[in-house]
């Protein structure tokens, strides 16, 4: 079943740090986000391949908005 990671705040996507296919393990960086100057990890909570990227660098997010799935 495909894990959808979503943005836990309203924020700016600063980074992306993997791309469509590449195989990431539990806690791996898959983006940052930047939120009152701070950068913000997001992590992989399992490990699995990128399946798709919802968002590019430059994107602001609201909370519960999807960022990367998982499968």
């Amino acid at each position: 079943m495909p894990e959808q990671v979503s943005a836990e705040m309203v924020a700016n996507v600063h980074s992306i740090a993997v791309t469509t296919g590449e195989v990431v393990g539990a806690g791996a960086t898959l983006l940052i986000l930047e939120s009152m100057k701070m950068e913000i990890p997001v992590l992989a909570e399992d490990g699995g391949t990128v399946t798709d990227i919802k968002v590019d660098a430059g994107d602001v997010v609201q909370e519960g908005d999807v960022l990367v799935v998982l499968e």
